[in-house]
């Protein structure tokens, strides 16, 4: 269970962040430095869940997962979360051409996580 703790921080930290970033798209009509305002503000848990998901997952620091391991962990979940975000709330539909580069990312997710040891050694 310790090597999915930093993962399931990492999906929280990422629906603060997709929120943070995208949520103005469909909301008020604010002014800009309103928006940006918000988005620090929601974007602040973020920072809290994500570094300790880095923290608890990097080899280390005990846990299971180098830098580029947790880097690319992250790009993955952030790339899931953005979709459903995108189709639930934006109400946009991806293009295949969007799919086909989110599965891009996610076969690299899949290299680099498969066939070598977190921490070379």
């Amino acid at each position: 269970m310790r090597s999915f703790t930093p993962i399931l921080l990492l999906i929280a930290s990422n629906l603060f962040m997709t929120v943070a970033w995208y949520w103005h798209l469909k909301g008020p009509k604010w002014p800009l430095f309103a928006i940006i305002l918000v988005s620090w503000l929601i974007a602040l848990p973020e920072y809290c869940l994500a570094v300790p998901a880095n923290r608890l997952g990097h080899a280390g620091l005990g846990g299971a997962y180098s830098a580029a391991q947790l880097k690319i962990i992250q790009e993955g979940i952030a790339i899931t979360v953005f979709l459903g975000f995108s189709l639930w709330y934006l109400k946009e539909t991806p293009r295949w051409q969007d799919l086909a580069g989110f599965g891009l990312i996610l076969a690299g997710l899949a290299v680099a996580l498969s066939g070598r040891p977190a921490v070379p050694g």
